[in-house]
Order: structure tokens, then sequence, then C-alpha cells
């Protein structure tokens, strides 16, 4: 959010190169970043920690570009309205343009958390301890823990546990999302 914010409504040199390298980020595959990732977050002590699952995935190229886009299409006579009133760039994100832009937010932050929950490899790597493993690792290692494999019961049983975050999440962010697809 302070990103896309930044580079609609601050004005400061470089600012489209550096969503240019935005743009770019989308176009690097994240499998890219492992390496750099796990040694900065086992540097940290996040390894085994749930922490140092989910800080990888906070900050995503994707979340920033559409934010930025829904911003550019924000009316500037409400942000002139607010600044007229007083309002510094703080006031105006977070009582102005956030609540105006929760639709979109809640599609960043259900299409984030759908990404990072179905993540494989990332949590394979970070995380060697069966307790610290997420829902997906943990089922793959279930199937290949038994000598053929776990039965198609607890698979399909394990395959509903994987879900069923996922649908809570979308069940709160439902009628934010249906209110940004109304709206156009």
């Amino acid at each position: 959010i302070l990103t896309a914010y930044a580079l609609v409504f601050v004005r400061f040199p470089f600012r489209n190169v550096i969503f240019v390298l935005i743009l770019v980020a989308l176009m690097v595959p994240p499998q890219v970043s492992i390496l750099p990732n796990y040694i900065l977050i086992a540097g940290m002590g996040g390894k085994n920690t749930l922490w140092g699952i989910i800080l990888p995935g906070l900050g995503t190229a994707f979340g920033t570009f559409l934010l930025r886009q829904h911003f550019l299409t924000l009316p500037g006579s409400i942000l002139e309205a607010a600044e007229i009133d007083g309002a510094g760039h703080w006031r105006r994100l977070w009582q102005v343009v956030a609540p105006v832009s929760l639709p979109s937010i809640a599609t960043v932050a259900l299409v984030t958390v759908v990404s990072e929950w179905n993540e494989y490899i990332w949590p394979l790597i970070i995380t060697d301890k069966p307790e610290s493993m997420t829902l997906p690792v943990g089922l793959t290692l279930l199937q290949n823990s038994e000598s053929n494999g776990a039965g198609w019961g607890i698979m399909m049983a394990g395959a509903v546990l994987v879900i069923l975050p996922i649908l809570v999440v979308f069940a709160m962010l439902q009628r934010y999302i249906v209110a940004g697809l109304t709206q156009g």
C-alpha cells in the first residue's frame, strides 16, 4: 500500500524508474530469489519460524502494481479536498485513499494469501522440522511417508484441511471483492 501510494501521490526523483523496476520484478520467476531470501531469513533467525515463512511474501510486486493502477483511477478531487483540509500524506492515505480502496486492497490480500498458502518450495526450504512445516508440505510428506504412500482417504482429508483456511479468508473478504467487481 505504501509503495503504491508513494508512486502515485508523492513527487520524487526516479519515481518512474522505480515503477519500471517493479514491472521487471514481475517478470522474474520467484525461484530466482530463493537463495538470497534463505540467506537473509536464516541469518535473522527465521528458520523454522512462522515469520520466516511469511516475510518474503509480504511485499509483492504484483500487489504494488495492482494498487498503483487502482490509485491512478481515484478522482483527484477527494485528495485535493483532503489536502485543503490540512491532511498530510499519512492522513490522506489512511483516511481517504485506503477506505475508498478497500475492494482493491482485499483483492490484493486474497491473491497474496492464496499465492503464499499454495507456496511449496519456500516453506520446504526454510523449514526442516515437521512442527513448523506448512500444510501443503506436510501433505506431501504424508503421501511419501509410508511405503505405498498414505491412503486416498487420508490424502483427501488432508486436502480439505489445506483448502479450508483459504475458504475462510475468502469468506471474510467476499463483500469487498464483490464490491470491487460491481464497481467496474
